[in-house]
């Protein structure tokens, strides 16, 4: 690894209700980004890496990296939802959510990465606009048929795009709101964009599932914040956004789709938003003590994750990864597992094929390497696809292959 280590700015209050009250949970040790894929010919020179320090804010429950990395890293994305086909399915259920809502007023999808929402709400009759800073996602986007305005979301683009096109009926960001630095600029450009009775949707990881499942791959410098919905009802009250609806997701081991208006509407909220705020305080996302035994527990799963590897490489038996997520590079970096465990790892997003992973330098193929090269073992990387992995690799597992599944506590299956 050949890393230049970066001192970023470290923030001292919480991104969403600005609190203080900051606890340091698991401090990781410096990082590159987790999509910061390399080339071959860019392996000897020295990859930028920064702390990854995750904190939660003891009033509200945010999980936050206090570290902030320079934007202009994410303006060549390499993330797409496409490659997995529970995200077609899920983004298509999206899709008759927001054309719904619209009733024919505009759709505009924040961080709309390669535009697999948008197309389906184009099929169903949407009219739609989407916004993202990623140029080379934006070409594909494109290619499906689904406009994009390429840029960075705030309140000057906000009022750019309404000039433009007129204001939204409904807004969407899927598992771009926790990407944010800046939320409570972000929320008043929704403001500035948004109808008088419209509607936000934001989609992200709940940090409740987090905290009890372990995922603390989760964590990376891309995805500043895990929200809690105490986090995002508290950041409404200081912007003018209430929650009025929640929906609980299957998705990336537990996600949240959380439904805002403005506050001058005085929507009563439905009773999942009390009862779902409930479910934290009772899972104590507040309280220290239940990010200390959330430190300690990702502390074990290090430990029985790597002595599993230690003793398959030992017995001569060979181990790749299957897939090559960020989170999956959060977690190779954190543990230290590299080259000399993985062979290699497999993605089917062709934009990291023939890449290496950042930090590690795993080499990045094809999922085809695995029948060509039969490794014993798979370690799932991507863990929250791992049902449709299974079904994918089932010549893999026919033959006597096993999946080392990390989390929530590492386990061999079958």
């Amino acid at each position: 690894m050949n890393q230049q280590f970066i001192r970023p700015s470290v923030r001292t209050t919480c991104r969403a209700c600005s609190s203080d009250n900051l606890m340091l949970v698991l401090p990781m040790g410096d990082h590159p980004p987790a999509n910061m894929f390399v080339r071959a010919d860019e392996r000897e020179q020295p990859q930028p890496a920064f702390p990854l320090n995750t904190q939660a804010c003891l009033d509200c429950g945010l999980i936050q990296v206090a570290d902030q990395v320079p934007p202009d890293f994410f303006t060549d994305y390499l993330y797409v939802p496409s490659g997995a086909a529970t995200m077609h399915t899920h983004f298509a259920g999206l899709a008759q959510v927001c054309v719904d809502r619209a009733d024919g007023g505009l759709i505009v999808d924040i961080g709309c990465n390669d535009g697999l929402m948008l197309s389906h709400a184009n099929g169903l009759g949407g009219r739609t606009l989407g916004i993202d800073p990623a140029a080379n996602l934006a070409r594909i986007a494109a290619e499906r048929g689904v406009r994009v305005h390429t840029d960075f979301f705030n309140p000057k683009t906000a009022r750019e795009v309404r000039d433009a096109e007129g204001p939204a009926k409904v807004i969407t960001t899927t598992n771009t709101f926790n990407h944010i630095d800046d939320l409570h600029g972000f929320a008043e450009g929704v403001l500035a964009l948004l109808e008088d009775d419209g509607v936000f949707i934001i989609e992200v990881p709940w940090g409740k599932a987090i905290l009890e499942t372990n995922e603390f791959d989760n964590v990376y410098h891309e995805h500043l914040s895990e929200l809690s919905l105490l986090s995002i009802v508290r950041l409404g009250e200081a912007v003018g956004l209430d929650v009025v609806d929640v929906t609980k997701l299957p998705v990336h081991g537990g996600s949240m789709r959380v439904f805002m208006q403005p506050a001058a509407l005085k929507q009563s909220p439905a009773p999942i938003v009390g009862s779902m705020l409930e479910e934290e305080k009772a899972a104590g996302m507040t309280r220290r003590e239940s990010y200390e035994a959330f430190a300690g527990r990702v502390q074990e799963l290090g430990d029985t994750l790597t002595r599993i590897l230690a003793q398959i490489k030992a017995s001569g038996k060979t181990v790749a990864g299957y897939g090559a997520p960020a989170k999956g590079n959060t977690l190779l970096n954190y543990f230290g597992i590299g080259p000399d465990t993985l062979d290699f790892l497999v993605d089917r997003n062709p934009l990291k094929q023939g890449l290496y992973s950042p930090g590690m330098m795993i080499p990045v193929l094809s999922p085809d390497a695995v029948e060509e090269h039969k490794p014993d073992y798979l370690l799932v990387l991507a863990w929250n696809f791992f049902d449709e992995i299974r079904e994918q690799m089932a010549d893999f597992e026919a033959r006597g292959g096993k999946f080392i599944v990390p989390l929530p506590m590492p386990v061999v299956i079958p």
